[in-house]
């Protein structure tokens, strides 16, 4: 336990020292291994977690939903999605900022990444709220918090990586994010009313849409139905009906999911020969990228493994007889600790090798488990000092300090604490819908 103590420390200063947590864990995770059994075992444990994951079938999943959420991005679905989320919406107090959050959790239907949605939606929508007067800390904040829920709504790339990890099952994931997701985004209009209760200039109301003209913006949004209704519903087995016979595994869905957010983007004009070409150049960066990092995660895995780390945190629980509820309050404290300093995934891809086999030995359910993860998450994307959306956010829009889009966020954070407490409590709301799944 104590090697596996050092190595985890270890890590956490390399990350600190700004180097990558994929060389970062995979080196610690290769030395703790020689030092553990042998040079030559280490070389091979590497050489075969290599060769495993670029032959491995199922990994395929995630360089198609990384292709799907481009297409996506570059079929201009971003903006239908807040035209018809402002017609229903707009003529409220904050009416413009709740457009944006439902709007955000539209385009992470068929997007899968938190990044990708907020700097997506910030070009849509910071324009129209301040046109309409609204605080720029209101305005970044809904954008912001809006784009956490990319990686929780299915399909979310996160919670594949989970999935690999964990080895648990992808598509009963990507089902169970759908309550949570839901709730989220209610939360997070609640978070709006609330901040334009205490001060109303803060978000002014916009102008009414007439019946007609809404009913007309719902025919912009038959694409993210369509997509999402493609994947998840073959995931589910909705397909699955006389004449059709139709169900898909987690990377068949992948696959038909940007084979239809390219011919989506192509009907509508919005796809060059250059787009393409750069679409293809993205994804595989970004896979080569992430699929580096699964390397170093499963290597570090191994290591915390062999090092006895799990059998020795189950051993103290046992021996001191704690409740395995307060174990996972101690497990989620460490998780929001931990993301106000690391990003998302570098956060995620160092506790589960360590954390799942504690959690999972409890009684405690994976998929569960996975959702729980995924929204503390969420949290640490709008925590400082590390809110890597607020910094995105900045990013795009540069005028407003980034102070001010913290000090927005703080109600949606809170918002998030309370859906944190709300599924921990009541577990259902995430495993129901995986529990009817055949």
């Amino acid at each position: 336990m104590l090697e596996a103590g050092i190595g985890f420390a270890a890590v956490l200063v390399l990350v600190l020292l700004r180097i990558p947590i994929a060389f970062a864990m995979g080196l610690v995770g290769m030395i703790g291994y020689m030092m553990e059994t042998s040079y030559r075992g280490a070389i091979s444990m590497v050489a075969r977690l290599i060769i495993d994951a670029s032959q491995d079938y199922g990994l395929s999943v995630v360089p198609l939903f990384i292709l799907m959420g481009l297409f996506v991005n570059k079929g201009g679905i971003s903006r239908e999605l807040y035209q018809v989320s402002y017609a229903f919406l707009g003529h409220l107090r904050g009416g413009l900022a709740m457009a944006t959050i439902v709007a955000c959790g539209g385009f992470a239907a068929v997007c899968g990444s938190s990044l990708a949605t907020a700097a997506t939606m910030s070009k849509v929508a910071m324009p129209q709220m301040r046109k309409y007067g609204y605080a720029d800390s209101l305005s970044t904040a809904s954008i912001a918090a809006g784009g956490t829920l990319g990686i929780l709504i299915p399909p979310s790339v996160i919670l594949v990586i989970y999935g690999l990890l964990t080895e648990t099952s992808i598509g009963k994931l990507f089902i169970a994010g759908i309550i949570p997701g839901m709730l989220g985004i209610i939360f997070y209009l609640c978070a709006v009313a609330y901040t334009v209760t205490r001060n109303p200039d803060a978000g002014p109301a916009g102008q009414r849409t007439v019946w007609r003209d809404r009913l007309a913006a719902l025919k912009g949004v038959w694409a993210v139905l369509f997509l999402f209704f493609l994947v998840i519903g073959g995931l589910y087995g909705a397909l699955d009906f006389w004449p059709i016979h139709i169900a898909f595994s987690p990377t068949e869905a992948a696959g038909m999911g940007a084979a239809g957010a390219f011919l989506i983007a192509l009907s509508r004009r919005n796809l060059s020969v250059r787009d393409t070409l750069e679409v293809l150049r993205e994804t595989a960066f970004t896979t080569a990228s992430l699929f580096s990092v699964l390397i170093g995660a499963w290597i570090f895995s191994n290591f915390v493994n062999i090092a006895g780390l799990p059998e020795a945190l189950l051993g103290a629980v046992t021996a001191y007889s704690v409740s395995p509820w307060v174990v996972m309050v101690f497990i989620l404290l460490i998780y929001i600790g931990l993301g106000c300093i690391f990003e998302s995934l570098s956060m995620l891809l160092l506790t589960v090798p360590i954390f799942f086999p504690l959690v999972r030995d409890l009684g405690f359910d994976p998929v569960w488990f996975g959702v729980v993860v995924v929204v503390v998450t969420e949290i640490s994307l709008i925590t400082p000092p590390v809110g890597m959306n607020v910094f995105v956010l900045k990013g795009v829009v540069g005028d407003v300090p980034t102070s001010t889009i913290f000090r927005g966020v703080t109600p949606f954070w809170v918002a998030d604490i309370f859906r944190l407490a709300l599924l921990v409590g009541i577990p259902a709301l995430a495993l129901y819908l995986p529990s009817q799944m055949g």
